[in-house]
């Protein structure tokens, strides 16, 4: 008879906030057997529910104090709004907790860099979602490009277009909330700051704000880019479509990603090689993201892999400006706010599209 009792050696975390990206977490835990997930935090009744049926393992509390005062729990995990980030963080660092946050890290800039000021003064292991750092295409193509098989990086071309978020329905402001992702992604192929820009933006459907804006200019190293985000991209059409791509273009050759979100394509044009590599598009990455937290929480050394605090900050700083940059300009509203209305009352009900509001998504999710 073994009379020896197993030990758990996997990390302790606590979720705060189980709404869409805090079940994505969930789910990529659950998946994975380097999580105990040992609580869920969601001040939303209907949300602790579905955290009971689907987490029956797990202490599900509406007060997030319980968890930052256990002290067995090594990792908090922070998915609620932006609003609530910085106390939770600060709340963190107190508590001796390592951090995984959702972006953007604060809900204003003042208080971003606040957040990157006190993660950077402490020993505790920290990182945000960027998750196009974390996907697979980007990082063969970068490594691509650092083998010379494309000359001198040049220019660098992204577009993300789809019917998505409709405004009012998630967002604020697409090109900030979503739309930094790409100011990210293309400020890491570059490495270095931005150093010009000129943005244009279109009010679609006579809304107040830019929902579609696209930006060109160049950084430090002067490496030219142009990026372009809006959720404008057919919704009322009859079958939905969208037009994402990466086109990264150097003295010699070029490298290229396209994806329909279930596959992504790459194609690496060299000196030396031509790739075609299809490989599944990989969603938002987040078991990745939490697998480089595992080995930086279990070594004790922070991945570089890891996106900073201070990466998300930089990225929503310079989103924020290219969005602003957009009202020195012309600034044209094309169509009506019937048609918005006409968007709006499609998605309500819809099962099967893009960016599909929370009470559409299904109510289970199988790890």
């Amino acid at each position: 008879m073994n009379t020896q009792s197993s030990v758990d050696t996997r990390i302790k975390v606590g979720i705060i906030g189980f709404g869409r990206m805090g079940r994505f977490y969930w789910e990529a835990m659950t998946k994975s057997d380097r999580w105990n997930i040992a609580y869920i935090c969601d001040t939303d009744p209907e949300s602790r529910q579905l955290a009971k049926e689907l987490a029956p393992g797990s202490l599900i509390v509406e007060d997030n104090q319980k968890i930052f005062e256990d002290e067995s729990v090594q990792v908090v995990g922070l998915f609620t709004l932006a609003d609530s980030r910085m106390g939770q963080i600060e709340k963190a660092i107190r508590y001796g907790k390592h951090i995984i946050s959702e972006k953007p890290i604060a809900d204003t800039m003042e208080n971003e860099w606040k957040v990157v000021e006190m993660t950077e003064n402490t020993n505790l292991i920290s990182t945000v979602n960027l998750y196009l750092r974390n996907s697979w295409y980007h990082n063969l193509m970068k490594e691509y490009i650092q083998q010379g098989e494309i000359g001198e990086l040049a220019i660098i071309r992204i577009c993300h277009m789809t019917p998505g978020l409709a405004p009012g329905e998630g967002h604020e402001y697409a090109f900030h909330d979503c739309g930094m992702h790409y100011v990210d992604i293309t400020r890491w192929y570059a490495g270095c700051d931005y150093r010009t820009w000129n943005a244009q933006g279109v009010n679609m459907w006579n809304y107040k704000d830019p929902w579609w804006v696209q930006c060109h200019g160049t950084f430090q190293n002067g490496v030219v880019f142009d990026i372009t985000q809006g959720f404008v991209y057919g919704q009322l059409s009859k079958d939905q479509t969208h037009n994402s791509y990466v086109d990264i273009i150097g003295t010699k050759g070029v490298v290229r990603m396209t994806h329909d979100f279930n596959t992504a394509v790459v194609d690496l044009h060299g000196v030396n090689q031509t790739i075609r590599v299809e490989k599944p598009f990989g969603g938002k990455n987040i078991d990745v993201l939490c697998d480089l937290f595992a080995d930086s929480v279990e070594t004790g050394k922070r991945s570089s892999r890891l996106p900073s605090m201070r990466d998300s900050a930089i990225a929503s700083e310079y989103a924020w400006t290219f969005l602003k940059d957009t009202r020195k300009h012309d600034l044209p509203a094309i169509g009506n706010l019937r048609t918005l209305e006409q968007i709006r009352e499609r998605r309500k009900n819809m099962k099967n599209g893009y960016g599909l509001l929370h009470g559409n998504l299904p109510k289970i999710i199988n790890p």
